[in-house]
């Protein structure tokens, strides 16, 4: 973050200075909405959550280091006083990029953001200095977050951007107006907020492309026709990638290696060279081409792209996330969150890993699946069956119970299970569990199954 004085931040977001002593005390570190997160010489964003208000932690903040407190009340350290403290964020970011000019890069999708963003900051910190959003603080809160981590050295500041409902990408692009913008695919996630059907969370997922200036990048997926269908969308310039002979950033050859893990020729209008992921499963051939379609609209060739996607590693935990117990026993934490396109490719991906060894499936729910959720989750327990995992293990009640039913009923030999918790899922999965076992694990993040692959993985049974 660039210094800013006290007095310059409440100028920024129209705040008042409370109990402040000195308002040109400067800000120098990135700011925290955790007091656990503060560090000397950063900002603590008080803000209020359903488990705990941010405002009863401002005392800890300001004994950790933190300059001041953004807060909406006066909390007795020196704080910054706004109405809401949320918009004040967003204000400040938006402040900081009028002083530093990166290269913003957004990106959307109803699924694999934070593997591209990870793939694509990976690529971009080779070639100049780089600021990604971590983990994915994607949102109202997490944008400006990763915003206010920018300075002066700053060449490319890459934002995921997430959408739960339609005018959140509006918002977001408001903070951080992209001069690149990518559009990953449309599927089905956040349904129950966004509308009735893909249709809806097009027109969600389109605000980033709208948002583009005439001589920024629009990069959109040739193989997905909803994200197509925002061509008309932008006056920005567009550049297609996916496998489709008639996307300029495109991969030929694709194949997979005996861990599933996928490699392939780039082809880019800068030329072309091999790509070898050390990510398991075929879909991240298309988050790597939206990496790539980034790099080539910023001017790197194609060698340079692909030599920072053979190096990248998976950054973000709960994501195909690999442990290899001593006993054998491979654990795939994919358990951060779940909608039936990610499920589909975690399955899968799961499956091709194995190749012949024992396979269990550990599922909770798929959250925000509107008034489809329980045929939703049926498929699921189809397409379970269909692969031909071994053992399913469904957590909790109401729609994982279809996910069960279905694989029973299609009569492929799955043992099925049902459990009502996590606690009962790490019994259950160690007790079945042998040596050699492959077992993967996803849910939606509020299932807490995260808990259960982490056990998993610690237990060697």
């Amino acid at each position: 973050m660039i210094p800013m004085t006290l007095d310059e931040i409440a100028r920024a977001c129209g705040a008042r200075l409370c109990d402040v002593p000195d308002p040109g005390a400067s800000v120098t570190a990135p700011t925290a909405v955790d007091s656990r997160e503060v560090v000397p010489g950063g900002l603590f964003a008080a803000t209020a959550g359903a488990r705990a208000d941010g405002h009863d932690f401002a005392g800890t903040a300001v004994a950790a280091g933190a300059v001041a407190v953004l807060a909406a009340r006066p909390v007795g350290v020196p704080a910054l006083v706004v109405d809401d403290v949320q918009r004040a964020l967003g204000l400040l970011a938006r402040h900081l990029l009028g002083r530093v000019s990166p290269a913003v890069i957004g990106l959307t999708g109803s699924v694999g953001k934070t593997t591209t963003k990870d793939l694509l900051a990976q690529v971009l910190e080779r070639h100049a200095a780089t600021v990604a959003t971590d983990r994915s603080f994607n949102n109202e809160l997490g944008l400006p977050l990763t915003v206010l981590r920018a300075d002066a050295a700053t060449r490319y500041l890459v934002l995921e951007m997430g959408a739960s409902r339609k005018g959140d990408l509006t918002y977001l692009t408001g903070i951080a107006p992209p001069q690149v913008g990518v559009v990953l695919n449309v599927g089905t996630a956040h349904l129950e907020r966004m509308g009735t059907g893909r249709a809806d969370v097009a027109a969600a997922k389109g605000e980033l492309v709208e948002a583009l200036p005439a001589d920024g990048f629009a990069l959109l997926n040739a193989d997905d026709p909803y994200v197509l269908g925002m061509a008309g969308r932008t006056e920005a310039r567009i550049l297609l990638y996916g496998t489709s002979p008639r996307a300029p950033v495109r991969a030929e050859n694709v194949r997979m290696d005996d861990r599933a893990r996928p490699a392939f020729e780039l082809v880019t209008p800068a030329g072309r060279a091999p790509v070898e992921l050390d990510l398991i499963g075929e879909h991240q051939v298309s988050n790597a081409l939206a990496a790539a379609a980034v790099a080539t609209a910023l001017g790197l060739d194609a060698a340079e792209t692909a030599d920072g996607l053979t190096a990248a590693r998976r950054r973000s935990g709960g994501r195909l996330q690999i442990v290899e117990r001593p006993d054998g026993v491979t654990v795939i934490d994919d358990a951060y969150n779940a909608n039936p396109e990610s499920m589909r490719a975690g399955l899968r991906a799961a499956k091709a890993l194995a190749g012949s060894r024992r396979t269990v499936a550990v599922l909770g729910g798929m959250g925000q699946q509107a008034d489809v959720s329980r045929a939703r989750h049926a498929e699921v327990g189809r397409l379970v069956a269909g692969l031909r995992f071994d053992v399913l293990i469904t957590v909790g009640a109401g729609d994982p119970l279809a996910t069960a039913e279905a694989a029973r009923s299609s009569d492929q030999g799955v043992a099925v299970h049902t459990v009502e918790d996590v606690a009962e899922a790490v019994k259950l999965a160690g007790a079945l569990l042998e040596p050699g076992d492959v077992v993967f694990v996803k849910a939606s993040s509020e299932f807490g199954l995260g808990a259960c692959a982490r056990a998993l993985a610690t237990t060697s049974q």
